[in-house]
């Protein structure tokens, strides 16, 4: 099995997940039709199955197409049955791709329906994380609290540190510019900007990341180290929180006003 990304619109990634027996694959977060289409077409790939995490339109614009043309199941959050999802998941059912198990979880935080797909298998560690969590980041709280947000980040900080994190969006060295704003001196984070900017000199994705980065890097995940959140409430001319949510609420309105 084997995992790459086709860009997309602006700074989307469309996950595929190919067979590499076959020319069978599934797709991840389709927001247009037609990079995925012209790709099957140049290399004969069937879509077997199309997984969806919430119902933002860069995520789900591209489902009804790849849908009609190759008549294969996606899986997504429950209220998007059966308009665009034809098999509603939720927390702790599991998708079964090629010889991988997934298992939902649901993830409220970015929106209010945000599911992940999650493997804890040995072999193969990973979390097709949608907006939940980025490089360097998380999404926007466009529905969700900072409660919930938190609750999501945290039980994905409870995965194997080698977990590969799957995100959506290339928003790395922009997410970087913010980390250090808290942490200048964190040499994995300097390590990991000097890292994507090179992969990016040749438009390179710099995803996926893994979990043991992310904890070391992203200040989402560091909520209860103290200078973080010094340093975020500092931007906010506020008082630091150091309660858990309220830590991490410091962080994610520092960053969206950064």
């Amino acid at each position: 099995m084997t995992i790459y990304p086709l860009p997309s619109l602006e700074d989307n990634y469309i996950w595929l997940i190919q067979d590499n027996d076959s020319s069978d694959v599934w797709v991840v977060d389709p927001g247009d039709a037609k990079p995925v289409q012209t790709h099957c077409a140049k290399h004969n790939l069937t879509i077997k199955g199309i997984i969806v995490t919430h119902h933002h339109w860069d995520h789900t614009n591209g489902i009804l197409a790849l849908k009609c043309q190759f008549t294969c199941p996606i899986y997504g959050p429950e209220h998007l049955h059966p308009k665009l999802v034809s098999h509603p998941v939720k927390e702790g059912d599991t998708v079964r791709i090629f010889d991988l198990d997934l298992t939902v979880w649901e993830t409220p935080g970015h929106t209010l329906d945000h599911i992940c797909f999650v493997s804890q298998d040995a072999d193969h560690p990973l979390i097709f994380c949608g907006d939940t969590v980025f490089r360097g980041g998380c999404g926007r709280l466009m529905e969700g609290t900072p409660e919930q947000m938190h609750s999501s980040l945290s039980r994905i900080g409870t995965l194997a540190p080698e977990t590969l994190m799957y995100g959506t969006h290339e928003y790395s060295l922009a997410n970087y510019k913010f980390a250090k704003s808290l942490e200048p001196t964190n040499q994995r984070l300097i390590d990991s900007e000097a890292s994507c900017q090179e992969l990016r000199g040749f438009v390179a994705p710099t995803l996926p990341t893994t979990l043991e980065l992310e904890l070391a890097t992203n200040p989402f995940f560091r909520s209860s180290v103290p200078t973080v959140v010094d340093a975020a409430a500092h931007q906010l001319n506020q008082t630091p929180d150091y309660t858990p949510a309220g830590a991490f609420a410091q962080i994610r309105r520092a960053k969206d006003l950064f």
